[in-house]
This record gives C-alpha cells, sequence and structure tokens, in this order.
C-alpha cells in the first residue's frame, strides 16, 4: 500500500538546534512517517535520515521506535482534544451547535492526520502500559459528556448524559474510519457530513423517549 508513495520529504536541518528542538524534529519525521508508511513499515535510521539528525540523535530523547511512536502518539491525542475545543468555543454555549462541532471537528482529524488517528486508536494493546495514554482516553470524552450535559441544561453528568455521549461518540467515530478508509463509496447515496452529524445530534439530543428493544 506504501510502496509507490514518495520518500517524506526531509525535515530542514538547523544549522543549530537546541536540545528541545532535536525531540521536536524526531517527532515530526516520526508523525510523518506514520503518514506516509505506517507505523511498522520504517525504521529509527529512516526518521532520522528525515530529521536530517544522525542516527545515534534519537537516543538522547528516546529509548527506541516505539517511545518515537508513543511520543507521536500523545501529541496527536493532544492535537484532536485541542482541535475540538477550539472548534466547540467559537459556538454559543449550551447548543446543539457545539454538539455537531464536535463531531466535525473529530472527523476534520481524522482526515487530516489518518495514520495518526490510526495509531491512536489501534495502540489500545500498549496504552495499559503507559500512564500518559490512560489519561488522554477518559479526558476526551468527558469533554463530549460535559458539552452534552450543557446542552441539555443538566448540572451534572448522570447516566443519561453518558449514555447519549457514547452514542453520539461511536457514530462519529464509525463514521471517521468508514471516510478515511474510503469505504463510504459502497453506498449509492450522496454524503453530505455536515448534514448527516446536525441529524444525528438532533435525534440522540432530543428528549424523546428512547426505544426499546422488542423482546
Amino acid at each position: 500500500m506504501y510502496s509507490n508513495m514518495e520518500e517524506p520529504q526531509q525535515i530542514q536541518k538547523k544549522e543549530r538546534y537546541h536540545h528541545g528542538d532535536l525531540r521536536a524534529q524526531l517527532v515530526e519525521a516520526t508523525r510523518q512517517l506514520v503518514e506516509e508508511k505506517g507505523a511498522d513499515h520504517f525504521s529509527v535510521s529512516e526518521a532520522c535520515r528525515v530529521a536530517g539528525v544522525s542516527t545515534a540523535a534519537p537516543y538522547r530523547h528516546f529509548k527506541d521506535k516505539d517511545e518515537m511512536i508513543l511520543a507521536v502518539t500523545l501529541e496527536g491525542m493532544e492535537r484532536k482534544y485541542q482541535n475540538m475545543l477550539d472548534t466547540v468555543c467559537k459556538k454559543p454555549e449550551r447548543t446543539l451547535s457545539r454538539i455537531i462541532a464536535l463531531g466535525q471537528a473529530y472527523i476534520r482529524f481524522a482526515r487530516a492526520e489518518p495514520g495518526v488517528f490510526r495509531l491512536i486508536f489501534g495502540n489500545t494493546k500498549n496504552h495499559k502500559m503507559h500512564e500518559a495514554l490512560m489519561n488522554q482516553g477518559p479526558r476526551h470524552f468527558e469533554f463530549v459528556e460535559s458539552e452534552v450535559a450543557a446542552c441539555l441544561g443538566k448540572p451534572e453528568i448522570d447516566d443519561d448524559v453518558r449514555k447519549r455521549a457514547f452514542l453520539l461518540w461511536t457514530f462519529v467515530h464509525g463514521l471517521s474510519f468508514l471516510l478515511i478508509d474510503e469505504k463510504v463509496s459502497i453506498s449509492d447515496m450522496t454524503l453530505n457530513v455536515d448534514l448527516i452529524l446536525a441529524e444525528i445530534a438532533q435525534r440522540v439530543m432530543t428528549d424523546a423517549a428512547p426505544a426499546r428493544p422488542t423482546p
């Protein structure tokens, strides 16, 4: 899948870089390679070449390739969270438009960084080994819960809020993967993502009695 892709563009090497710049260069190089080749299809030396640094440079900051990928994952999660926050803050408080904006930001990130998006949710086998990763996930969902509670005018997050937030998240998450995996084309319907997000938000956030499964 990745064999026909062009080699990642080398990050311009600075004549002098500060200690923090080296780490940032390596993380960005790793992120580029994750997007272009996938996390399993490049080496530390290749990341060094893209970053424009020596093959010994990564070991000033990272033990191995896994730690470099972990850094990319964490920074990706933070960008995703910040994108959601920035998008929502542009909308009036306690409105359905903020719920819709959450979905738009989520999908926009998935489309902009599909490799990192897959990495965030495909690295679960190692999540329990990293406290930072374990702390990030709940923070994202709690943000969705807080916006759902505010839109419903509820002072706290109760079971109803959690259920609605979960319904919203699972729909948007699934749609994100369908879009980046180009699976939506199997349908003959014309897909307007914003309209679909608006309709789903309206249905989930309505106060109508929930449907019950048939016995």
